[in-house]
C-alpha cells in the first residue's frame, strides 16, 4: 500500500504515535515495531508505537516514504506519506 497516515494527540507529541489501521501493510508495521490494538467500544483496530512522530517519520523516510501533507485536526496532528510503487 503506497499511503500511510501517521497521527498523534498534541498533548502526546512524545508518543504514542498511531501508524496504521487494521488494513496496513504488516511488513511496514513490523519494521516500525508497531502493536495492533482495539480500543474498547471500537469495531476497528489500529497500530501504535511508543516513539514520537519524528522518529516514526525518519524510519518511514529510510524505506522510501515521502511526506505529502501535514495538518492539525482539533487536538490531533496528522501526516500523510506516500511511497512510489516499485
Amino acid at each position: 500500500m503506497p499511503y500511510i497516515l501517521v497521527s498523534t494527540q498534541i498533548r502526546l507529541e512524545n508518543g504514542p504515535t498511531n501508524v496504521g489501521d487494521e488494513y496496513s501493510d504488516p511488513d511496514v508495521m513490523n519494521y516500525l515495531g508497531a502493536r495492533k490494538t482495539t480500543m474498547l467500544g471500537n469495531n476497528f483496530s489500529e497500530y501504535h508505537v511508543d516513539e514520537p512522530p519524528r522518529l516514526v517519520l525518519d524510519k518511514l523516510e529510510k524505506i522510501g516514504y515521502r511526506m505529502l501533507t501535514m495538518t492539525g485536526v482539533g487536538q490531533t496532528l496528522v501526516w500523510c506519506l506516500h511511497k512510489e510503487p516499485e
